[in-house]
């Protein structure tokens, strides 16, 4: 009889648990208050890209949240962050999840993640003017070559690894770091295939390094807080009906990524 009575108490302590963690969920509150909070950094082309003129987005991103906010049932509301501080406002409750991120384990120490709903890989870019010096990776990692990243970003980490012998130069936002590299103040910076593509359309002055094989092929999520279950949950499940239906197949399209 006690056995049964403390499996009886066990029970009931789950069933309060789970509906005061229901209660408290993000999901709840979001739906309260008829708002979603997204936290994105309005500089990634072409996933999003802030307007400062309209103080407006647009982007892959600015898609996916808007539909996520129609099924929903609330509005969304677009939440200015930058890469180094990202992960903090999840955590920190400033927004409810962000936009894409790279999926590493360093921010998977403090934050949730979505299920990854396409990939990208890194690649270096430079002016075409270099191309000449710069053919592959090993040509980039010499002591008298700079090689910028952006603070905060997974390739600010890459860049560490990836040129042990290089000069670093590491730029903190509202600036970028492929910035430096059309000032001439770096002979090359790297990114993700996604944005290259979109850097070179727009400053022709700039080429890819065609090396042999891009790197750090990496999943793109969306970060959660941690210890939200109920909302990461319904994350889950609505990338993957979207997923079932296309919508990430036109997203991709209509932006032209490869997905």
């Amino acid at each position: 009889m006690k056995l049964l009575k403390y499996a009886v108490i066990a029970v009931l302590g789950l069933m309060v648990a789970t509906t005061a963690a229901k209660a408290d969920s993000r999901l709840k509150e979001i739906l309260d208050k008829g708002v979603l909070r997204v936290g994105t950094t309005g500089d990634w082309n072409p996933m999003t890209m802030k307007d400062p003129a309209t103080n407006t987005y647009k982007g892959y991103d600015i898609d996916m949240m808007t539909e996520l906010a129609k099924d929903l049932g609330v509005k969304v509301e677009f939440v200015a962050t930058d890469w180094k501080t990202l992960v903090s406002g999840v955590v920190s409750n400033k927004y409810d999840l962000t936009g894409s991120a790279s999926i590493s384990m360093k921010r998977a120490k403090v934050a949730g993640y979505s299920p990854s709903y396409f990939s990208l890989a890194t690649v270096p870019l430079t002016l075409k003017k270099n191309l000449s010096k710069f053919q592959d990776w090993g040509d980039l990692d010499k002591p008298n070559v700079t090689v910028a990243a952006t603070l905060g970003t997974t390739q600010e980490q890459q860049v560490k690894r990836f040129f042990p012998s290089a000069k670093k130069k590491i730029i903190e936002a509202p600036a970028r770091d492929f910035q430096e590299v059309l000032a001439g103040r770096a002979h090359a910076h790297i990114t993700s295939n996604v944005e290259a593509g979109k850097l070179v359309e727009k400053y022709p002055q700039m080429a890819v390094v065609p090396v042999k094989q891009a790197r750090a092929r990496t999943p793109i999520a969306m970060l959660l807080p941690q210890d939200d279950q109920v909302w990461i949950n319904y994350i889950n499940h609505w990338i993957a009906l979207k997923k079932e239906r296309g919508f990430f197949d036109k997203l991709a399209s209509k932006w032209q990524i490869a997905n």
